[in-house]
């Protein structure tokens, strides 16, 4: 018999798109799977729906618990999975038919403790599958460089994905905090002897206007918290080869949230100075390892000196970019 995947889904406020991301969950064609919603405290019609989900399906059980934030829902549903693989799903996305047969057979038939897939920002129409189809083979370590190849989001995020249920033996998703992702997925690659990368689109990543990602939002130094916490990490790990890629994407995302902080939050000038803290403090800890290209470690230091003229250099680049 199969190995039962269990798949978890995370609910609060989505009850526009409730049905449709369960939905796909159902028709998908890798068929001995337990569906776990979580309702996260949603004060709509999420907890009504998830309810009748579970009268029409016994593949599917509903936790109905006090909010406690994406990462309280997914270790909710940790908890309960009684599967040999998990896989999580946001509540206003929606998957391809052959999500879960193509990531388990690519574990199975390789011998991997996980595997990945691309996915397709999607507004509620097939998703549209790109890429050669092939699978491709990689260590942990090949995983962890892989966060900072350029389409590196699809290693960062947690829900395109299928794991081995033994990689969350320790870990579980950092309570309170957004960017959850980032604090937690290198620390599964960490544990992770051998991974399939699916080349294939096969999870649809719907963006709503609401999303607590987009924009500024003041939480958004929890990215930077993580980021802090992968460089020690690797640091203490001994991922030597990392060092520059993981302080350079740390610098570069810090600033960002750095002029949003300056833009839209006032007061936060404390929070302003532990980023310059931060980036003065990279250009030490990189000589261990490297260095940072030439012109990153001049426009460093040109933030450090003066941010406002950085920033306009910045722009103008990205001005000029624009235009080819």
């Amino acid at each position: 018999m199969e190995d039962l995947i269990s798949v978890i889904i995370p609910i609060f406020r989505v009850e526009a798109y409730l049905r449709r991301c369960v939905d796909s969950v159902l028709a998908q064609t890798y068929r001995n799977i337990e569906i776990i919603l979580v309702d996260d405290g949603s004060d709509d019609e999420c907890p009504k729906i998830c309810d009748e989900y579970a009268r029409q399906d016994d593949r599917v059980s509903v936790i109905h618990q006090k909010n406690a934030g994406l990462s309280g829902a997914r270790n909710a549903g940790i908890e309960k999975a009684g599967g040999s693989y998990l896989a999580f799903v946001d509540s206003d996305d929606y998957l391809s038919p052959e999500f879960l047969e193509r990531l388990y057979r690519a574990c199975v038939e390789t011998g991997s403790d996980m595997s990945v897939c691309r996915w397709e920002y999607v507004k509620g129409e097939p998703i549209l599958e790109c890429g050669n189809g092939r699978t491709e083979i990689f260590t942990g370590r090949q995983m962890l460089a892989n966060l900072y190849i350029p389409d590196g989001a699809y290693f960062v995020v947690a829900w395109n994905k299928l794991y081995r249920r033994e990689l969350f033996e320790s870990i579980r998703y950092p309570a309170g905090r957004i960017h959850e992702d980032e604090a937690t997925t290198y620390r599964i690659y960490h544990q992770v002897k051998q991974a399939a990368y699916v080349d294939a689109s096969l999870y649809g990543y719907f963006v709503t206007p609401s999303s607590i990602t987009r924009g500024f939002n003041p939480k958004r130094l929890d990215w930077v918290k993580a980021g802090v916490e992968r460089v020690d990490f690797f640091e203490e790990q001994g991922y030597k080869e990392l060092m520059v890629p993981a302080l350079k994407a740390l610098a570069d995302g810090s600033i960002d949230i750095y002029f949003g902080m300056k833009d839209e939050l006032p007061g936060s000038g404390r929070e302003q100075k532990w980023i310059q803290d931060l980036i003065r403090r990279g250009l030490t800890r990189v000589k261990p390892y490297g260095r940072f290209p030439l012109r990153t470690e001049i426009g460093y230091r040109m933030f450090l000196m003066c941010p406002g003229v950085y920033r306009r250099l910045l722009d103008q680049v990205k001005d000029e970019n624009g235009k080819q």
